[in-house]
């Protein structure tokens, strides 16, 4: 959202008789009172994924930076030994088990983090298990910044290259397509290189192949210059989003990001958006400023939170983002815009979790989805708490694809309780949409809940069973595995 203090209660009316404010300020004194919680950690010997939705038992190890290769040849024979699998886990923001399987041997990568920039390629490589966070304070003093990468900043470069993530960078494929070339061990304990030549399967499998082939070491990424950008940000009715989207950012040759906000206020739920777009300022770029710690704001996370289950609380965010959210000025760095962490905005009610969607459509179809969604969602309980549109181009390079052209992408965070009933009751909704999606020519993202059925997965990815063929290949005696594979592809 990126709202100011001082815009956000310019927004609340300050000046004001103090009548016209009791309401919205009372709203948010008792949202910010309501947020004082915090996530517990799982008990030893367990671990957790984003979704908090399932405590599994686990025994976690963490590679050392240094002698890495031989760690991990000593924990597969071990693994080999006990007769138990191999997860992967990076920084554990996938919902569905990606990065665990029951009785696991999960490799932690986060201490594999090096990095080094060749300044005449403009290539960097780094460690798989190296935060985006990382990246950028690593990059921001060399005058680069990161080409793809999804909206958050805490993610791990390994799992966002598993996921295959994409995000406000409008006018690229996925992830994949920054990817030079991966060093991976494999489960025979080979280490190979692969790039779009030399293995070049394996490199389009393990791309948005969520941990399954082996382990990623580490990654030459491509970079971009740092740059100083403006925003500028447009109303429009959601079934319009399209047009304005062509009209104000693909014709425009200086915009570098854009998003849009889609209200779920229900008194405009999903009939209103907004798109915002941050345009390179040449003019600016002699004087680009460091990279600085991103900090939270008490005001603008009570305005977030304050939207759960309080269609109140919807309308005013609505109103408040509509006349001041994401408009970051003049002067705001690459570096800086894409430096926000997770944590500022998650769930910290122990009782409850926030749970990600994302479906991919046809830019032709993009009315069409909004007009189902507007029909499904208001059957079901979720607590639907925000919308957000990206766009993708064709992605070329994943086996697993979710991009066969361009694409716009519907991301929608519901809240509900922290319970196994409150997941199940998920599962219908979750079908509806995937059904909706696929038939208007999309797809759905698959690093969530495993709610879809087999046969939807089938019908979404027809490459899916080539996919695990292709696993069974690589690793025959499955050494890596993990609940999306036993889910879907163990048969």
């Amino acid at each position: 959202m990126r709202i100011t203090r001082r815009r956000a209660l310019a927004s609340l009316g300050i000046g004001a008789p103090a009548a016209l404010l009791a309401h919205p300020a009372g709203h948010l004194a008792i949202a910010a009172y309501r947020d004082r919680g915090s996530i517990p950690a799982p008990p030893a010997g367990f671990t957790e994924d984003a979704s908090r939705l399932e405590t599994i038992a686990v025994e976690t190890h963490v590679v050392p930076a240094r002698g890495t290769e031989d760690a991990l040849l000593a924990l597969f024979s071990q693994a080999r030994a006990a007769g138990r699998p191999i997860a992967i886990a990076g920084a554990r923001h996938t919902m569905g088990g990606q990065t665990s399987a029951s009785g696991a041997l999960v490799v932690d990568t986060s201490e594999i983090r090096a990095m080094s920039l060749d300044e005449g390629r403009n290539v960097l490589t780094v460690g798989s298990g190296a935060r985006w966070s990382q990246v950028l304070a690593y990059l921001d003093p060399l005058g680069r910044s990161v080409g793809v990468m999804q909206g958050y900043s805490s993610f791990s470069v390994g799992g966002s290259l598993g996921a295959n993530v994409h995000g406000w960078q409008h006018d690229r494929p996925p992830i994949a397509s920054s990817a030079e070339s991966l060093r991976i061990m494999l489960a025979d304990g080979r280490v190979v290189r692969t790039d779009r030549s030399e293995n070049r399967q394996l490199f389009a499998l393990v791309i948005g192949g969520y941990g399954l082939f082996g382990v990623v070491l580490n990654v030459e990424l491509r970079v971009v210059d740092n740059a100083l950008y403006s925003a500028k940000r447009w109303n429009a009715l959601a079934d319009e989003y399209v047009d304005l989207f062509e009209r104000r950012v693909r014709a425009d040759p200086a915009v570098r990001m854009a998003y849009g906000r889609i209200s779920v206020s229900p008194k405009r739920f999903l009939t209103e958006a907004l798109l915002t777009a941050y345009s390179a300022e040449p003019a600016l770029h002699g004087n680009i400023p460091s990279l600085r710690p991103t900090k939270s704001s008490a005001i603008e996370r009570a305005i977030f939170r304050g939207s759960e289950e309080s269609g109140y609380g919807k309308e005013l965010r609505w109103q408040i983002e509509s006349a001041f959210g994401g408009e970051a000025g003049s002067g705001l760095s690459r570096n800086q815009i894409l430096d926000e962490p997770a944590a500022l905005f998650e769930n910290r009610d122990p009782q409850k979790t926030d749970i990600l969607q994302e479906y991919f459509v046809p830019p032709s179809s993009f009315a069409s989805l909004l007009s189902r969604m507007r029909q499904i969602l208001p059957k079901y309980p979720a607590d639907l708490l925000n919308v957000t549109v990206r766009t993708v181009l064709r992605d070329d390079d994943s086996f697993l694809r979710y991009a066969d052209g361009p694409m716009f992408a519907l991301v929608l965070l519901f809240c509900i309780p922290r319970t196994a009933e409150a997941d199940r009751q998920m599962v219908p909704l979750t079908r509806e949409l995937v059904d909706a999606a696929i038939s208007l020519g999309g797809r759905y993202y698959l690093p969530y809940r495993l709610h879809a059925t087999p046969e939807q997965l089938a019908r979404a990815y027809p490459q899916a069973q080539a996919f695990f063929e292709a696993k069974r290949t690589w690793d025959p005696d499955l050494l890596f595995r993990n609940h999306f594979f036993e889910k879907y592809g163990a048969s």
